[in-house]
């Protein structure tokens, strides 16, 4: 049995661990922006191909006390190494995180622990030196209160990277951000959704592999991979076995539209290859079948009105740092009251820095939560049916005045 180590953004432990159980995977703790694990070896790439809201996952190699830098050598000397690298393997210590530990140097912590992984290496292969030449390996050092936990990564590049965004447009949305979002919400395929400031479409893109069973890293590769652990003919087992799991024959209403043709443009290019991502996966199970796109158009926001009784709305609109004006900001989320009375039975979930926008927006989250992805703080602030209408005329809540219920000048789309 392996312990694993999955990392997300801080404030979504829940919804990946909710993800790993699903996967039929063990919990065994939690830490900030860390979800530990247990699984069989079929884990360790199976977490990384279906994972939908980790960043990262690790294998845990060892975890042990140490308050001084010779009991963390030894630690780390005793690891079999040789069973998880090349000859020619190039292996970096990438970071280092301490909290209220007596080793807190992290500089001093990378040298001790790539020292004392290449001295292990060099024993047992009988080389005074390693090449270096060949794939770079990655540890991370998480210590705890002067616990260390030593972590080989298994997913190279972040798994918010799915392969499919050729390009991001300006501050993208990350592809595991938009999932957390979407679970928050408890979206299911049957409820229309809809992203009014799509961008590059990372939201109804990932709506679109959710609601269609498909694991979001078909279209990539994993560090794993390159690890002597690493057995290719039981992934492809693996592949074959989740992309039985697609499903293409529901019918899903998902939407996205953006004021910026060249965005929209962006948005359908990137869904595209996502879907055609799923259709390769099929056609390893000898299917031809395609899953629907989701359906992009140019318009603004304030042009649209609700084409369906109820629904989901859940955007990352533009803020201070991507606008340029903090001023511009706060108007357009005044503006955003519209949404309010345009889609009046949907329900309404908002991701921003902005630690102004419900004062500028008029109405207060019926349920919010803090996220921090990176170095940047977010709040998601979600709006059901029922609170939406009783916040809107509640006057210690700063209420809009409410618009003409006319239709007239606003958009359709399907």
């Amino acid at each position: 049995m392996n312990t694993l180590v999955a990392l997300c953004a801080v404030g979504a432990e829940k919804i990946l661990g909710n993800e790993i159980k699903l996967l039929g995977y063990k919990l065994a703790g939690n830490a900030p922006g860390r979800v530990f694990f247990t699984g069989d070896d079929d884990s360790l790439f199976r977490s990384n191909l279906c994972l939908r809201t980790a960043d990262r996952v690790y294998l845990e190699m060892a975890r042990y006390h140490a308050e001084d830098f010779d009991q963390l050598f030894d630690g780390v000397y005793s690891v079999a190494w040789q069973d998880f690298f090349k000859k020619d393997s190039k292996v970096t210590v990438d970071k280092v995180r301490t909290y209220k530990s007596v080793l807190n140097s992290e500089h001093a912590i990378q040298g001790i622990v790539q020292k004392a992984i290449y001295k292990k290496l060099g024993d047992v292969w009988q080389m005074s030196s390693l090449p270096e030449s060949g794939e770079v390996s990655d540890i991370r050092i998480f210590i705890t209160e002067n616990e260390v936990q030593v972590c080989l990564d298994l997913s190279g590049l972040p798994l918010h990277k799915r392969g499919y965004r050729t390009d991001g447009g300006i501050a993208p949305l990350r592809e595991t951000t938009a999932s957390t979002m979407l679970q928050f919400m408890l979206w299911r395929r049957k409820t229309p959704f809809h992203d009014p400031f799509c961008g590059s479409g990372t939201l109804p893109i990932e709506a679109c592999l959710y609601a269609h069973n498909v694991a979001p890293g078909f279209g990539r590769r994993f560090a794993l991979e390159q690890l002597p652990i690493f057995n290719a003919n039981r992934a492809h087992e693996i592949k074959c076995a989740e992309a039985e799991k697609i499903r293409t024959d529901v019918e899903c209403r998902i939407t996205g539209t953006d004021i910026d043709p060249t965005a929209i443009q962006r948005a359908r290019t990137n869904a595209e290859h996502a879907c055609v991502m799923a259709g390769r996966a099929l056609q390893m199970i000898g299917s031809d079948a395609r899953i629907e796109r989701p359906d992009f158009d140019v318009a603004d926001f304030k042009e649209l009105h609700a084409p369906y009784e109820t629904g989901l709305i859940i955007c990352n609109p533009p803020y201070g740092e991507r606008l340029g004006e903090e001023g511009q900001a706060k108007q357009l989320y005044r503006d955003m009251a519209s949404l309010f009375t345009d889609f009046p039975q949907w329900e309404i979930g908002v991701i921003t820095s902005n630690k102004h926008f419900q004062e500028c927006f008029g109405h207060y989250a019926t349920t919010l939560k803090d996220l921090k992805a990176g170095n940047l703080d977010t709040t998601f602030y979600m709006y059901n049916g029922t609170e939406k209408a009783k916040n809107h005329g509640d006057s210690q809540r700063k209420p809009v005045r409410h618009k003409s219920n006319s239709n007239r000048g606003k958009k359709e789309w399907r």
